[in-house]
């Protein structure tokens, strides 16, 4: 099961990353910890996906360092695993077939694999719908195979980049409620990129805002409420969001005001 035995934390110290000279990322530092949720917001282009690249390991920083400490879960096929928002999908493969891809570059028995499958395709809902092809599935459905094929490897860490953005609001709020019972049932560590302020509260122990690029740290918001106990409309994640919203406007403003000086 994702997260069982996990004691891998991520540190980020002193992190600056340039593309062609130009700087993206700014004096980046993070601390991850085991079983947390991180999200992170900010203004279009200001390196959230970047940030989320170099976390994984896709990319270098140019200096600085991402630093992961303690070992993986017993059990872990992939320390990383990534969930994008375009879901990703071979349409020739079914629902457990599509599951089965990251299974397979690892020396497990049949046995072993259709135990995970079966584990994974029961925590995302999808048992039934385990010999669909994605074209029979809606935008939700196919998402939820996006996560089901992720947690089949036993990740140390889930690294989501805008997982929910091509999804419509009720299966938006759906998925995010199904995201909170899978981590209530099994605690993982993710980081999460969105542009969504009220997922960012919903789903995150603690929210990063990144400033206009090149991106450097804001603010970070640690959320007390239990994530098992907030509901999509709560009253008691109002001040955190204004507080965010603030937060982006102010960027949105210095933006503005930065292109009418050039």
């Amino acid at each position: 099961m994702i997260g069982a035995g996990c004691l891998m934390n991520i540190q980020i110290n002193n992190l600056h990353h340039y593309y062609d000279g130009s700087e993206v990322l700014s004096n980046i530092n993070l601390e991850i910890a085991d079983g947390e949720i991180l999200c992170v917001v900010g203004p279009s282009g200001c390196g959230k996906s970047t940030l989320l690249r170099l976390i994984g390991g896709l990319e270098q920083p140019s200096t600085g360092d991402v630093i992961q400490l303690g070992s993986p879960p017993a059990g872990c096929l992939n320390p990383m695993t990534y969930i994008f928002q375009d879901f990703a999908l071979l349409p020739w493969r079914s629902v457990e077939g599509n599951i089965s891809l990251g299974l397979e570059d690892h020396n497990l028995s049949s046995d072993a694999k259709r135990a995970i499958i079966n584990d994974v395709l029961d925590r995302t809902k999808l048992t039934d719908f385990s010999h669909a092809l994605p074209k029979q599935l809606s935008g939700g459905m196919k998402q939820r195979v996006a996560i089901a094929r992720a947690l089949a490897v036993n990740p140390a860490v889930l690294l989501m980049d805008e997982p929910l953005s091509a999804l419509d609001s009720q299966t938006r709020d759906l998925l995010m409620e199904d995201f909170v019972n899978l981590w209530s049932r099994n605690p993982f560590t993710a980081i999460y990129v969105t542009h969504n302020l009220s997922e960012a509260v919903r789903l995150g122990h603690k929210v990063a805002v990144l400033s206009r690029r090149p991106g450097k740290i804001r603010d970070i918001i640690e959320i007390k409420k239990p994530i098992y106990d907030r509901e999509l409309v709560d009253r008691d994640l109002d001040d955190y969001q204004h507080h965010l919203w603030g937060i982006m406007h102010d960027e949105a403003r210095a933006a503005d005001a930065e292109l009418l000086d050039v």
